[in-house]
């Protein structure tokens, strides 16, 4: 491959030497390699090495050197830089290094494998030049915003996570000492170390886990518009991320609300809504933990990633827009037929975008079971709407359709539907005829069952067995038992079942 040095200069915003003759820059690189390079001394190999800057900097920690690029003139100016230590530099492709069979403790590559053809594969064989316990420390990015160039850091982790024993990704962007000056797009580093012995079994299958927070507010939820980063950028997407190392799922959506969002969630405000196997088009497998919260809960979102996301919106969830990122679409539509697990499985050509009419991807693993749904007949839609309208919405449920005279609120699998049927019969509901007498729903805890008494009288309800309240079910049974002015009554129950 020849590569149009003067051209690329003018992608990264640097020079064949990657900037390294400038004192700030340098010693900024010098002090990133003392972190992700070994303590102890090793055989290094260093590809794409330009004119040999950052193997100098290996070397002078001790490493002994050998540095590949398809220059020549790259090469006799990087033997000359080197002269004097444990090095060799070689005239050839970066993608199969002329190493005749060597192995090596380290590989470092700094924007070289986003300019061959299949990363993936040169992966693999970088892979098989490292001996047990190796290390790769891989620089790499995306420039650019209307014809981004680079490989977003989503598809180099999800290229690594099967083979690496441990892996982890700095994002570059942020430090101006290593560029010289500001920079607005992705860069990052991705250190991964391999397994320090050969595996006795198959590699067993591996996959990167990610979290994505629906934040609700009745009816809508919040969509951010990537930007920058390399995938998906203007594309809608919920607020989301990668868990990182010794995190649990539920840890990781709630640093990822505050990273992104500025929410300062806890455990008790988020649940757990859907686990989604999604593959992008021609990438690899991950799986998505989606989790809820209502508006409010760890105060006002905003943007406080502007370098990552355009802006914040929301948007009904029966009516989504269509530029979502279709991963998103497919996660969103399927919590909201109640679909607690799913796989969306792309193919190649498959676009990143939603496409409406397009084929499909989307599979529900869970038969539908349980209740359906449940149909009330009310006098007075209007004023059923106000008081049932709002204790739905308190209580999770998306209100799903409006008609003349009716409407439905779905939560999960189950939805109710208020109804003022032209068919109904004169005379009121009287709970204490045969027939319903009230419909119990789960509230999380006791503070949450204090807010909705206090709220409700607001919204057309009044607390029935005040003087036995909150156990008029009995000493060991927390709730409230609520009646709407049309003698329709709900009980709502602390705790699990």
């Amino acid at each position: 491959m020849t590569i149009d040095w003067d051209a690329e200069a003018a992608t990264f915003d640097d020079e064949p030497d990657h900037g390294l003759r400038d004192a700030v820059v340098r010693e900024a690189w010098a002090e990133r390699l003392r972190d992700w390079l070994p303590n102890t001394p090793g055989d290094l190999l260093d590809l794409g090495c330009g004119t040999g800057s950052l193997s100098l900097l290996a070397a002078e920690r001790g490493h002994r050197v050998t540095g590949v690029d398809l220059s020549p003139n790259m090469v006799e100016l990087a033997r000359e830089k080197l002269s004097g230590h444990a090095a060799q530099v070689l005239v050839g492709d970066a993608g199969e290094p002329p190493v005749e069979g060597r192995l090596f403790d380290v590989i470092l590559a700094r924007h070289v494998l986003w300019m061959l053809p299949d990363p993936e594969e040169t992966l693999r064989h970088w892979c098989g030049l490292l001996r047990p316990g190796g290390r790769l420390v891989l620089v790499e990015g995306v420039w650019g915003t209307e014809n981004p160039a680079g490989i977003p850091a989503d598809r180099l982790i999800g290229a690594l996570t099967p083979v690496a024993g441990q892996l982890h990704a700095e994002r570059l962007s942020g430090d101006e000492r290593l560029w010289g000056k500001r920079v607005e797009d992705e860069r990052y580093a991705v250190i991964a170390d391999l397994p320090a012995e050969p595996a006795r079994h198959p590699v067993r299958h591996k996959e990167v886990v990610d979290v994505h927070l629906i934040l609700r507010r009745g009816d809508e939820v919040l969509l951010a518009r990537r930007a920058g980063t390399g995938y998906g950028d203007g594309l809608l997407n919920l607020p989301s991320g990668h868990v990182e190392p010794g995190e649990d799922v539920r840890t990781a959506v709630i640093r990822e609300a505050r990273e992104e969002i500025g929410l300062a969630l806890t455990p008790d405000d988020v649940s757990a809504e859907l686990v989604l196997q999604h593959r992008g088009p021609g990438g690899a497998a991950r799986i998505g933990w989606f989790f809820e919260a209502a508006y409010g809960a760890g105060g006002e979102p905003f943007n406080a990633e502007p370098d990552k996301c355009d802006e914040l919106s929301w948007h009904g969830v029966a009516e989504l827009p269509d530029d979502m990122v279709a991963y998103c679409r497919a996660a969103l539509e399927a919590w909201r037929a109640g679909e607690r697990f799913a796989l969306h499985w792309q193919e190649a050509g498959d676009a990143v975008r939603y496409e409406r009419g397009g084929a499909d991807r989307s599979v529900a693993l869970t038969p539908a079971r349980g209740a359906h749904h449940v149909e009330l007949w009310v006098p007075d839609f209007a004023a059923a709407e106000a008081s049932w309208g709002w204790l739905l919405g308190e209580l999770g449920h998306v209100r799903e359709q409006r008609w003349q005279g009716g409407g439905s609120w779905r939560r999960g699998a189950a939805y109710v539907v208020l109804e003022q049927s032209p068919d109904m019969r004169d005379g009121g509901h009287d709970r204490l005829r045969p027939g319903l007498n009230h419909l119990a729903f789960h509230v999380r805890d006791r503070a949450e069952l204090d807010r909705l008494v206090a709220r409700a009288p607001g919204h057309g309800w009044s607390l029935l067995f005040p003087e036995r309240h909150p156990f008029a079910g009995g000493e060991e049974h927390c709730a409230a038992y609520l009646e709407d002015g049309a003698g329709f009554e709900v009980e709502l129950v602390v705790g699990a079942p």
